[in-house]
């Protein structure tokens, strides 16, 4: 079994300035001679590299760092053409690496409607009438990002509030989560569903208890049915709406994100965006493995992706499962009961024994395997699935994750370290807001609540995590989650204790799950991740000192400059 720990920077100053001064005078005078392309200066680099925790600048030769030290060694690769770039003092850190997103999902969401943050149904149909009159017309309205809390006690949407505004006009909205969905009366009608539609394989029409009507809320798999009469968005749409989601990724330091759903049937339209100078973000696209089983034709995409794309700007050698759903909608799998309905524990979207042996032929060729997994039932079977792959095809550091885990059985918290096994996790979904507090917590109860994305238990106990945002779900934005880990609070400093506080993190143990142990979770730590000779030249300038300041005042944090293979990407406005 593959047991690993997390590295731990040392503080000690001795320590550091030994090892600085050694790495100094072992740069290699041949390389200043060679000169660079750019070099970055007056710096206050953090590069994640244990052997030289902070230097005051770099130098870059095509996509690759030659140089790391101070200003007078990388003085010495100035050439009349370098690009110098002045960092006036400021915070430089590796290129964020976001772990789990949904790319092209995201991207289009920029252009519809945004439920984020609305505070209640009133304040959700203003935002559609305002959507309404800048979008006339009988076509589609479209958008996302209602969360549960929005509806109080009842927690679940309904189609009178849209029917309200739009009798004649399909609407469909997606919760923020991704697995429940929003439907009026004019969308479920062109959808074909009526009172004796059955629920499909894997997914839930929810219905009036004295009717049977369908209420609008449609959670999981029984969003296929409204998808499949949804407008097609066309080729040109996907690609316009792909350069704005890199851009804006770009501008929040983003340098690399891994796509777990709906990216890779697009893979042409990425490789499209390459040829034309256009990508400027890096891509681990996941094929996405659908339940009940793995078949021929699965085997035969992945394998044909992963021959033609394999490079450091796209990469396909992951397969994602989703063994479970979310605890907001009582569709993800636990070993008990949920506390608010004890008649529900949730249900595995995958049969164990398929889920194993898709499991270990994937792994057995190779492929890094993600599973989505919130329950503790859905984590226990992930954990299962990855030591039958182990045992099976006796490999070792494979690094399968699993994405989520939201709440897990203490017995299987040391699971991850003894299996090698990364928690993926999002720390902005550990948000403590209304809808953590009174829908997520209220369902899962105490005793699991407890247990709320324990990442840091996990890494107390030999793991790896690696952090991501999972994208639309919650915005992309790194400093949002960065805060959220540090703190286990909301902005505005609640709860007063923090929401299970012992799972809080230092600055530095945050910035390496979106870097170095980002870069690991990616099987890329030996190019990218840290700042230092050799390494790929992805790296941010950033307006705050993070180590510095109040941590609740992290997520005020902008990006100044982004460079991604020794090109700057994005450059800020403001001085």
């Amino acid at each position: 079994m593959t047991v690993f720990r997390r590295a731990r920077i040392v503080p000690s100053i001795f320590l550091i300035f030994f090892a600085t001064t050694a790495i100094l005078r072992a740069q290699n005078p041949k390389d200043a001679k060679k000169g660079a392309d750019t070099i970055v200066l007056h710096g206050k680099i953090y590069t994640l590299n244990a052997k030289q925790p902070w230097a005051q600048a770099l130098a870059i030769r095509a996509d690759r760092i030659v140089a790391v030290g101070d200003d007078a060694t990388i003085e010495k690769f100035r050439e009349p053409g370098t690009k110098v770039i002045d960092a006036a003092g400021q915070l430089v850190l590796p290129g964020f690496v976001d772990c789990h997103i949904h790319f092209i999902d995201g991207s289009l969401s920029l252009g519809r409607v945004n439920l984020e943050d609305a505070k209640d149904v009133p304040d959700i149909q203003q935002r559609l009438r305002e959507y309404a009159a800048k979008h006339p017309g009988n076509d589609w309205l479209l958008g996302r990002g209602w969360d549960y809390a929005m509806f109080g006690a009842e927690a679940l949407p309904n189609r009178k509030y849209l029917d309200e505004l739009f009798p004649d006009r399909p609407v469909y909205l997606e919760g923020y989560d991704g697995h429940t969905y929003w439907a009026n009366s004019k969308a479920l009608a062109l959808a074909g569903i009526t009172r004796d539609t059955p629920d499909p394989p894997n997914g839930v029409i929810v219905r009036d208890p004295a009717t049977h009507e369908a209420t609008g809320a449609l959670k999981e798999a029984a969003h296929d049915l409204v998808g499949k009469v949804l407008p097609v968005v066309t080729r040109a749409e996907k690609l316009a709406a792909l350069r704005d989601g890199i851009k804006w990724a770009n501008k929040n330091g983003l340098t690399r994100v891994h796509s777990a759903g709906g990216d890779f049937p697009e893979l042409e339209l990425y490789d499209e965006l390459r040829r034309h100078g256009d990508l400027t973000l890096r891509f681990y696209i996941a094929y996405f493995m659908d339940p009940p089983e793995m078949r021929p034709k699965d085997l035969e995409a992945i394998e044909n992706a992963r021959k033609k794309y394999h490079d450091a700007w796209i990469d396909t050698d992951a397969v994602k499962f989703m063994v479970d759903g979310v605890i907001e909608s009582h569709t993800a799998a636990m070993l008990d009961p949920y506390s608010d309905d004890p008649s529900l524990k949730g249900k595995l979207f995958w049969e164990p024994a398929k889920y194993n042996a898709a499991v270990a032929e994937l792994d057995k060729r190779g492929l890094q395997l993600f599973t989505h997994a919130i329950g503790e039932l859905g984590v226990r079977t992930a954990l299962d699935g990855y030591q039958h792959a182990e045992e099976t095809n006796h490999t070792s550091d494979r690094r399968p994750r699993i994405e989520h885990i939201e709440t897990v059985s203490p017995a299987d918290i040391p699971r991850f370290g003894k299996l090698g096994v990364i928690a993926s996790m999002q720390p902005l979904h550990s948000y403590p807001n209304v809808d953590t507090l009174d829908v997520w917590a209220r369902n899962a109860g105490p005793e699991r609540a407890s247990r709320a994305w324990v990442w840091k238990s996990i890494a107390d106990a030999g793991g790896r995590y690696a952090f991501g945002s999972d994208w639309p779900v919650v915005t992309l934005n790194p400093w949002y989650g960065l805060q959220t880990a540090v703190t286990r609070q909301t902005r505005e400093g609640m709860p007063e204790a923090g929401f299970v506080p012992s799972q809080r993190l230092t600055v530095a143990q945050a910035v390496q799950g979106y870097t170095l142990d980002a870069a690991f979770a990616g099987r890329r730590e030996k190019t990218e991740g840290s700042l230092e000779k050799g390494k790929l030249a992805d790296l941010i300038i950033v307006s705050n000192n993070i180590f510095e300041i109040d941590p609740h005042k992290i997520s005020e944090t902008k990006v100044r400059t982004t460079i991604v293979g020794g090109q700057v990407v994005y450059q800020s406005d403001e001085k």
